[in-house]
C-alpha cells in the first residue's frame, strides 16, 4: 500500500513538473474588457474638456468622479471676473471668494490621455493603430491640445508642473517650471506640431472638435500661438512680434467659416451645455447678465442675443454687491443661444483674430491698418451672432484711446469667454470699467491669478516652495510672469 501511494505521488510530481504554470491561456481574461483604450477614444475624452477653457460655466451636479460631474473643470469665477454675469442668491464668487481651486482633473484627465496618445505612437503599441490616424497626425494633434491645456493652466496659476509632469509613478513630485520657460516650450510645441501635420495623411479619428480636418488643426495651433504672443507684449515685445507674425504667416483663422467651436450634444446628458444643466435641468437661477455689460452695450443688437428679454428689456443684475437677490422675472438670464442643451461654444473666432491683429498694429508691432482691422472685427462679430450693424465709435487712432476701443469691442464680442476677457484685462487694464463692486472681499479687487490647489504643498513641498520663492506669495494677487504693471 505504501509502495502504491509512493508511486502515485511520484507520478503526480512528474506530471506537475511537466506543466507550465505561466500559461493559463485566457482563463483569467475578462472577455468583456478592452485590452487597451484606443487612441481615438483617448482623443475624444481629451476634447470633451475643451469647452471649459472658453465657455465659463458652473459645474454639473453629478458626484465628483462620475461621468456627469465637471466639478474639476468649472470656471464660472472667470466669467465673474470678466463681469459678464452677476450672482443672485449666492453672491460670493463675484466678490472674489474663490481660492485654491484644484487642477487635478486637468492633469489626470485630458493631459494624461494626450500624453498617452503620444507615448502609444512612439512605442508602436496596438492602441496607436493607424486606423486612428497616421502616426504624425495623431502625435501632432495630441501635442497641440496638450500645449493648449498647459497654456490655460499656466495663465491661470503661473508657474506649474510642466516638463516633469505626466510621468506617473516615475516622478510623483515634478518641479514647477517658471512660466517664461513654459511659454518658450509652448511656442516650440505649437510651431513644430502644426508643421508635423500631414495634410495628405490619414486624419485623426475620434476628433469631435474638428472632425479630422487637419488643415483646421494647423489653424488651431497658429491661432493659439498668436493669442499666446499677445501676453508677451509688455514683457518681451520683440518676441511677441516675432511669434505673432510667424503664426499669422503659417496660417490662422481667416473667416467666420473657419471658426473653431465645440458642439454640445443636446441629447446626451454627459455632453450637453453646462448652462442648460444649470438653468433647465437643475432648476437653478444663480446667474444673470451683469449691469456692467448691459450698460456698456445699450443699443447693441447683440445684447438681445446675450440676455433674455423681460417685457422687452434686458435688465442687468448689479455686479459685486453682497446682497442676495432672486433672479427670475427680475433680471435677464442668459439668452437662448447660450442656454440651449445643444449649442456651440466658441474656442477661437475670426473676430478675435481681427481684434488681436488690430491691437498689434495699434502698438506699432505690425504694419497693418489697425483702424480697418477694428472695423472688420466688429463686422465679423455681427456676422457671427447673426445681427445687423453694430453701432460703435470711430477708431481713435494708434494711441491709448484706440487700444481701449479695440479691447472693449473684443470684450463685447467674446461674451462668456471669461478666460480671454479676464486675461485681456490683466495685461491691458481694459475695459477700464471692470472694477470691483462694493461687496468685494479684498481691497485689492479683481484677482490676478488663481491660488494653487489647497493640497499643493502637502503633495509636493519642494516644487511648491521653489515656485513661491521664484514667483511670489501664493495669493490671488501675485502677478504671473507676463502680467507686468
Amino acid at each position: 500500500m505504501k509502495k502504491r501511494i509512493l508511486s502515485i505521488a511520484t507520478g503526480l510530481l512528474v506530471f506537475l513538473g511537466a506543466c507550465d504554470f505561466s500559461d493559463f491561456g485566457d482563463t483569467n481574461v475578462d472577455p468583456t474588457a478592452l485590452p487597451a483604450v484606443s487612441n481615438k477614444a483617448l482623443l475624444t475624452f481629451s476634447e470633451q474638456a475643451i469647452s471649459w477653457t472658453t465657455w465659463s460655466a458652473p459645474a454639473r451636479q453629478g458626484a465628483v468622479g462620475t461621468a456627469s460631474s465637471t466639478a474639476g473643470y468649472a470656471n464660472d469665477y472667470m466669467v465673474l471676473y470678466a463681469q459678464y454675469l452677476s450672482e443672485g442668491p449666492y453672491p460670493e464668487s463675484q466678490n472674489y471668494s474663490d481660492r485654491n481651486l484644484s487642477w487635478t482633473e486637468w492633469y489626470r484627465g485630458p493631459l494624461a490621455n494626450l500624453q498617452t496618445i503620444i507615448d502609444n505612437n512612439n512605442a508602436g503599441n496596438a492602441a496607436a493603430d493607424p486606423a486612428n490616424g497616421s502616426k504624425n497626425n495623431q502625435i501632432a494633434v495630441a501635442r497641440i491640445l496638450k500645449a493648449y491645456y498647459f497654456w490655460y493652466l499656466t495663465d491661470t496659476y503661473g508657474d506649474i508642473p510642466y516638463s516633469e509632469a505626466l510621468k506617473g509613478n516615475e516622478n510623483r513630485t515634478p518641479k514647477y517650471d517658471a512660466q517664461e520657460a513654459i511659454y518658450n516650450d509652448l511656442f516650440k510645441e505649437m510651431t513644430e506640431a502644426q508643421a508635423q501635420i500631414e495634410l495628405a495623411g490619414f486624419p485623426v479619428q475620434g476628433d469631435i472638435l474638428l472632425n479630422g480636418d487637419m488643415a483646421g488643426w494647423k489653424r488651431f495651433a497658429n491661432t493659439a500661438r498668436m493669442f499666446m504672443a499677445l501676453r508677451l507684449i509688455k514683457k518681451n515685445p520683440a518676441k511677441a512680434k516675432a511669434e505673432f507674425e510667424a503664426a499669422m504667416t503659417a496660417g490662422a483663422i481667416t473667416s467666420n467659416d473657419e471658426n473653431i467651436v465645440y458642439q454640445f450634444l443636446g441629447g446626451d446628458p454627459n455632453n450637453w451645455n453646462p448652462w442648460y444643466e444649470n438653468y433647465s435641468n437643475d432648476n437653478r437661477n444663480d446667474y444673470a447678465l451683469s449691469d456692467r455689460i448691459v450698460t456698456a452695450m445699450q443699443g447693441d443688437p447683440r445684447l438681445k442675443v446675450y440676455g433674455e428679454s423681460i417685457n422687452g428689456n434686458i435688465i442687468g443684475l448689479p455686479y459685486g454687491t453682497a446682497v442676495a437677490r432672486n433672479i427670475p422675472s427680475a433680471y435677464s438670464r442668459l439668452g437662448e443661444r447660450f442656454q440651449g442643451a445643444g449649442v456651440i461654444a466658441p474656442i477661437f473666432t475670426y473676430s478675435q483674430v481681427l481684434f488681436a491683429r488690430a491691437e498689434m498694429a495699434n502698438r506699432g508691432l505690425t504694419s497693418e491698418n489697425a483702424g480697418a482691422l477694428y472695423e472688420q472685427g466688429i463686422e465679423a462679430s455681427a456676422e457671427f451672432y447673426g445681427v445687423g450693424p453694430i453701432p460703435h465709435g470711430a477708431y481713435a487712432g494708434n494711441n491709448a484711446a484706440g487700444l481701449q476701443q479695440i479691447i472693449t469691442e473684443k470684450w463685447k464680442h467674446q461674451f462668456l469667454n471669461g478666460f480671454e476677457a479676464w486675461t485681456d484685462w490683466r495685461r491691458t487694464g481694459y475695459p477700464s470699467f471692470l472694477v470691483p463692486g462694493e461687496g468685494s472681499l479684498d481691497a485689492r479687487g479683481i484677482p490676478r491669478r488663481m491660488s494653487y490647489p489647497a493640497n499643493a504643498r502637502t503633495v509636493n513641498q519642494a516644487g511648491y516652495d521653489a515656485a513661491i520663492a521664484r514667483q511670489g506669495a501664493d495669493t490671488n494677487y501675485t502677478r504671473v510672469w507676463w502680467d507686468v504693471q
